[in-house]
Formats: C-alpha cells, sequence, structure tokens
C-alpha cells in the first residue's frame, strides 16, 4: 500500500462532562511535523496523541484540532460553601470600610466564579476518550491517505508506462539516425580535410560516433524504470526513494537530449522530461 501526506479525517464523541471533537489534516512535508491545538486543560495528554500519531505516519505536515463543549450539569451542583463564607465575610468588611456600597445580591453571588461546584471530571475518563477519539481518527485518516495513495500509483503507473513506450521507440531508430549523420559528417569531413588519408577521417568519426552514443543512456533509462515498478508493487514509505529516481531519470532524457542528432530522438527525450517533471510533482506527496 502506498500512502499520500494529503489526508482528512474528522471524528467526534460524548464524554460526561461534555462532547470532544477531533480533526486531523495534513500535506505534505520533508519531514513529519505535528502541531497539536487544544483547550489547554487537555496539554497533559499531548504526549499520548504525539506517540499515536507518529506510530501512523512517517512524513507530513499534521494538524490536530481538539475542541469541547462542556455539558451543562443539571444535577449534583452544589454551592461552595467555603467561597460562600468567604464572600459573605468580604462583604461585610466592604460595609465596614464603605457604608454605601451595594450589597451583593443572589444573582451576583451564583454567578460569583467558583461558586458553583460540579463533579470533578476525571482525568482517566477523558484520556480514554480522547485516545480513543484519536485511534477512530486515525483510521479514518489512514484510509483517506490510502484511497489519495492509489490515485497517486496510478497516475505514476501511466506515465511510467508512457516514457517505456518512447524508449522502445527510439531504441530502432537510433542507429540508422547515426548512420545518417555519419554520412553527412564524413562528406563534410572529406570536403574540409582534403589531402588527408581515410584512415584520419575514420578516426575523427568514430571519436565523434562515441560521444553522441545514446546506448548506455537508454540502458540505465531501462534500469530506472524497472526500479520504479517493483518500489510501487512493494508499497510502504516510497516518496524519497523515488524522489531520487526522478532525478536519475531526468539527467538520462538530459544526456539524450543532448547527444541527439536526429529530430525524432530529441523530440522523445523532451516528451519523457514532461513526464518525469509531472511524476516529480506529484512523488512529493508520497509518503
Amino acid at each position: 500500500m502506498i500512502l499520500s501526506m494529503t489526508g482528512y479525517a474528522n471524528t467526534s464523541a460524548d464524554a460526561s462532562s461534555g462532547t470532544l471533537s477531533l480533526e486531523l489534516r495534513a500535506v505534505n512535508h520533508r519531514y513529519l511535523d505535528i502541531q497539536l491545538r487544544m483547550p489547554e486543560e487537555f496539554r497533559v495528554f499531548e504526549g499520548a496523541l504525539r506517540e499515536l500519531i507518529s506510530a501512523q505516519l512517517q512524513r507530513g505536515k499534521v494538524e490536530c484540532r481538539i475542541n469541547y463543549a462542556a455539558r451543562e450539569v443539571q444535577g449534583n451542583t452544589t454551592l461552595n460553601r467555603e467561597l460562600l463564607t468567604q464572600l459573605a465575610q468580604w462583604s461585610c468588611e466592604v460595609k465596614s470600610a464603605l457604608p454605601g456600597a451595594r450589597d451583593l445580591s443572589v444573582a451576583d453571588v451564583l454567578n460569583w466564579r467558583g461558586i458553583l461546584a460540579t463533579p470533578a471530571v476525571s482525568n482517566d475518563e477523558l484520556r480514554a476518550t480522547l485516545v480513543s477519539l484519536m485511534q477512530a481518527a486515525l483510521l479514518e485518516f489512514s484510509a483517506s491517505r490510502s484511497r489519495e495513495g492509489d490515485k497517486l500509483k496510478e497516475f505514476l503507473l501511466v506515465r511510467l508506462e508512457k516514457i517505456e513506450t518512447l524508449r522502445a521507440e527510439v531504441i530502432p531508430h537510433v542507429p540508422a539516425a547515426i548512420a545518417a549523420y555519419e554520412t553527412r559528417l564524413t562528406n563534410r569531413l572529406r570536403d574540409a580535410m582534403q589531402g588527408t588519408d581515410d584512415e584520419r577521417v575514420r578516426q575523427e568519426i568514430a571519436l565523434f560516433a562515441s560521444k553522441i552514443d545514446v546506448d548506455e543512456e537508454l540502458s540505465r533509462l531501462d534500469s530506472h524504470l524497472t526500479e520504479m515498478h517493483r518500489i510501487l508493487r512493494q508499497g510502504g514509505a516510497v516518496g524519497k526513494r523515488l524522489d531520487f529516481l526522478m532525478q536519475e531519470l531526468n539527467r538520462e532524457a538530459n544526456t539524450l537530449g543532448s547527444k541527439s542528432v536526429d529530430a525524432e530522438v530529441s523530440r522523445s527525450a523532451m516528451e519523457m522530461k514532461i513526464l518525469i517533471e509531472q511524476m516529480r510533482e506529484q512523488i512529493q506527496n508520497l509518503e
């Protein structure tokens, strides 16, 4: 299986104290870069969440957003007696110092921060809910990345086939093209080197022929294309290896074009370079 670094997932779950929602999104990146955005009270769980993500992903810029909507507790709410006593004491002290000060109303007291005590939310419960939520999100996320990876694999295979076709068309064309060019070059050399023996002309032709011979480039192209097929069949984290092969393919296509003495070979080399660039752009999205 080949995975894209681009993916998305969104899940939610209910806890006893409220609703948790988790969103994962990722784009391509040279390394694994995880950004967690969550309420500050959840930072205690950050290490566990990072471990879960790191176990699934090797590369990519990952953004994880966690939102929490607390549920209003209808029952089991009590007054904070200690704070209520403190408020009464403060009220007396203020009235003593400022006789004209307004008394605290019942609404003022009930709206005072911390006056209403609710059962504490268990960290263990929140942790378990968050871990379960992250695992579910990662399953959906991996499925999304896998679907995108399959599309990219098909994209690459189509272009590999086109390059292989171009290479196959070049192979039988090259000897005839070189022979025709050597004939033209021989005539030019004889005209330019009048009085020089044929052996000198043959030496010059042989030297130039070695410079324009592309058998080695065509052979290396075949080797690199075969390796790409092997990597795509093998699957896994293939992005970096395929990116390296793109550099090698581009080098051979460039050399093929620079050595070409025929318009058709030059055209084929140019089309190869276009296809290689298209593949290289998409390979940047593979893990």
